[in-house]
């Protein structure tokens, strides 16, 4: 008997014995769409979770700081030749290097200048966290603006979006603190904090004055630079709301001006103030898979490295064991399933007696026989896995409704599910494998019929 002898008698007893192929097929459909959905769902899961893992922590930035660990080589020297040699520092020259390394986007100084208060010229105040840096690089990480741009002029800010909520003016600011001091549990006092914590102000091309005072320090005195002029405004972050906003309040200047308010300020903590070392500088990577390879590389220059892969790492073990969790419940499905198989096709065997005699009779072997139920015990699981894949599809559909109705009227910021087209042939794979391995005990079973006996019986 030739292949396509065999697969021809396996497909007519498929297609003729319609109530055993439907409740077969049913089960193995049934344990081939749970693998899919919950892989599909496990898939969609993490995909959503990177997505809004990278949004709050970036996961394709290295952060840079000078090495604390590694002591001065001055010798008792001066300051400024032990600065020099100091190999920990995070200097313009490592920085310059580390912007030639390969799958390197982007590589800024983020010269952290601390907090101080900004002061709008309608006397309005807010705290602030100032940080010097290259102003046309913004845009490499991921920052968007939502009024003006960059500038190469002195004395030039750009504002994050948080920057421009809840500036209030004193008198309301010191009212608002006697109130919770008198009352701090009044309801309609903190709905009336919480509005203007949130309340935007114009600051595009305005202009305003940073205030600091060191407070290790009792005997200093309130500073105040000359005026800065607001030249761009960044839009919020991407999934944050003007609350989340309004605790991330940034100025960002560049470096010549940061050297200008630490004279003003006299701000003179850690590396502030001096002139091309930095405390703190930020890479963008072109991919997350190049993450640890240019890490190493920054490491050599000894520097200290710092990222949220292990977030990632995290997030992943959580999803590998959803997964295979998952996939164990449709493989139990299946092994039920395959239970019906063995069953239905052991009768088939009983039934078909007379029909392995007389195939015996006019020639066929053994391992024909076998063949024969083999595959139509595949054709069985192929069915079934391409029903399951159907239905995969029909309970995606409705969850996504459900998870639509469930979001409200806003769109775009809930989990969609999305059917991986690898998850496909993987379940249909393992419906087929499901069928094959029913098989094999009614395929043995039928090839061991004797001929003669079976046609005396019948």
């Amino acid at each position: 008997m030739r292949i396509s002898d065999i697969s021809r008698l396996a497909w007519d007893q498929v297609t003729r014995r319609k109530v055993v192929t439907g409740l077969c097929m049913a089960g193995i459909s049934i344990g081939c769409a749970a693998i899919i959905v919950a892989l599909s769902i496990g898939e969609s899961a993490k995909s959503y979770s990177e997505k809004q893992l990278n949004q709050s922590f970036k996961m394709d930035e290295i952060t840079v700081t000078a090495n604390g660990g590694i002591p001065s080589q001055g010798g008792g020297g001066t300051p400024e030749v032990s600065d020099k040699l100091d190999p920990g520092k995070l200097t313009r020259q490592k920085l310059e290097i580390i912007q030639k390394l390969k799958h390197v986007n982007a590589a800024a100084p983020f010269q952290e200048l601390g907090y101080s208060q900004m002061l709008t010229m309608d006397n309005r105040v807010g705290d602030v966290q100032v940080i010097g840096t290259d102003l046309h690089l913004l845009t490499k990480y991921d920052k968007t603006f939502l009024q003006g741009g960059a500038s190469d002029l002195p004395r030039m800010a750009v504002l994050n979006y948080g920057a421009t909520l809840g500036l209030i003016d004193d008198e309301t600011k010191r009212k608002i603190l006697e109130g919770f001091g008198n009352d701090p549990y009044n309801v309609q006092l903190r709905e009336q904090f919480d509005s203007l914590s949130v309340l935007p102000s114009q600051m595009y091309q305005q202009q305003f004055q940073l205030q600091f005072k060191d407070y290790s320090n009792p005997a200093s005195k309130i500073q105040q630079s000359a005026p800065l002029r607001v030249f761009g405004i960044l839009n919020k972050a991407s999934g944050a709301d003007d609350l989340m906003e309004s605790y991330n309040k940034i100025i960002y200047v560049s470096l010549e001006t940061a050297q200008q308010l630490v004279e003003e300020l006299n701000m003179t903590n850690g590396t502030v103030g001096q002139e091309g070392v930095y405390n703190s500088a930020i890479v963008k990577v072109d991919s997350t898979d190049n993450i640890v390879q240019v890490e190493k590389l920054i490491q050599k220059l000894t520097l200290t490295t710092s990222t949220n892969l292990y977030q990632l790492e995290q997030l992943a073990d959580e999803f590998n064991m959803f997964k295979k969790v998952a996939l164990g419940v449709g493989v139990f499905i299946l092994i039920i399933a395959s239970i019906s198989i063995i069953v239905a096709m052991t009768m088939s065997t009983h039934q078909r007696r007379r029909q392995i005699g007389i195939m015996k009779v006019l020639g066929a072997n053994m391992g024909q026989i076998r063949n024969m139920f083999i595959t139509e015990a595949a054709l069985l699981g192929m069915m079934g896995g391409m029903l399951g894949v159907l239905i995969s599809y029909l309970i995606v559909f409705g969850i996504n409704k459900l998870i639509g109705t469930a979001a409200g009227p806003v769109p775009g910021n809930g989990i969609i599910i999305n059917i991986p087209i690898m998850t496909i042939p993987i379940g249909i794979a393992f419906a087929v494998m499901t069928g094959v391995f029913s098989g094999i005990y009614p395929a043995i079973s039928a090839s061991r019929t004797n001929a003669l006996t079976a046609i005396k019986r019948d």
